[in-house]
C-alpha cells in the first residue's frame, strides 16, 4: 500500500541531505520503509494476498540493496540511518 503525499513529504524532509534531496539513498531507504510498514500490516489482513506478498519482497530486496550500497560507500550514514528507522542488521 502506498502512503500519502504529507506523509512522504514528512519522511523526505526528515531524511534529506539537501534543500531539494529526494533521491539519495536515505531518503529512498525511508520512504521503502514507510511503504514496507504498510504492506506488512495489509498482508497480516489478508494473508492469501499473494501479487501484494511479491511486490512486498521486491521492495525488501530494494531496500537491501540500496543499504547495501550505502554500507560500501558511507559506513557512517548506512549506520545512521539504520538507527534512525528501526531497522536490524
Amino acid at each position: 500500500m502506498s502512503i500519502n503525499a504529507e506523509k512522504k513529504q514528512d519522511v523526505i524532509k526528515q531524511f534529506a541531505r539537501a534543500e531539494n534531496d529526494t533521491g539519495s539513498p536515505e531518503v529512498q531507504v525511508a520512504i521503502l520503509s514507510e511503504r514496507i510498514k504498510g504492506l506488512s500490516d495489509h498482508m497480516g489482513t489478508h494473508k492469501k494476498d499473494f501479487h501484494s506478498r511479491r511486490g512486498l519482497l521486491a521492495m525488501v530486496g530494494l531496500r537491501r540493496r540500496l543499504l547495501d550500497y550505502l554500507k560500501r560507500k558511507d559506513v557512517s550514514r548506512y549506520e545512521a540511518i539504520i538507527q534512525s528507522l528501526g531497522l536490524r542488521r
